[in-house]
């Protein structure tokens, strides 16, 4: 499936938001690009209703298509549809990596999944859209234990706090999915409302 590949910076300027999480390039220039980038724009509700569905999509590196498959089967289940949204995009092997400390951003947990470095229940994975359920058991590869990326995840680890529905062996970075996260549990600077308004629309 295609995908964004172009800078993310520009992305994170454009929408007002990190996107990568301490991205120094866009703390240095927190405004919009373009000659146009310090001008004041006029904040209507369409626009901030799509800015936060855009930021979605960047954050967890999805496309449109995807996008509105996951809100489609978000709205059809129990509960509030924006938190099973953030829910199913939170599910996802790429953002499942992420979270559990074993890359520095998505994009490059993303990669270490496409490049079969992962087992889910003793299954070899590498589609970075893959859904992980409650109690799923996520490995490295025996062959993959060497690999610079792997190796240099085991060196950083615990540089960033693992949320209380994973658990991480440090030695051998295996991730335990206890359960999959509510609300409270998702930090990520969206408000999820604005994107059920926007699709509701249609």
């Amino acid at each position: 499936m295609a995908r964004y590949t172009g800078p993310i910076t520009k992305k994170s300027r454009r929408l007002k938001t990190d996107l990568v999480g301490g991205d120094k390039n866009f703390e240095m220039r927190p405004f919009p690009p373009g000659q146009h980038g310090r001008g004041r724009v006029q904040e209507k509700e369409y626009l901030t209703q799509l800015q936060e569905k855009q930021k979605a999509r960047f954050t967890y590196g999805v496309m449109e298509k995807q996008f509105v498959r996951y809100y489609k089967e978000a709205a059809r289940r129990p509960g509030k549809t924006g938190e099973n949204l953030l829910t199913i995009l939170e599910s996802r092997l790429d953002n499942v990596i992420y979270r559990a400390g074993l890359a520095r951003t998505r994009r490059a947990a993303r990669q270490m999944v496409t490049h079969g470095h992962f087992e889910v229940n003793g299954v070899r994975v590498d589609v970075p859209s893959y859904r992980v359920e409650q109690y799923d058991i996520i490995t490295v590869r025996e062959q993959s234990r060497q690999k610079f990326p792997i190796e240099f995840a085991r060196e950083t680890f615990g540089e960033r706090p693992v949320p209380a529905w994973l658990h991480v062996v440090p030695g051998t970075l295996q991730i335990l999915v206890h359960a999959l996260p509510v609300r409270d549990q998702i930090d990520v600077p969206l408000t999820e409302q604005l994107i059920v308004e926007l699709y509701s629309k249609n």
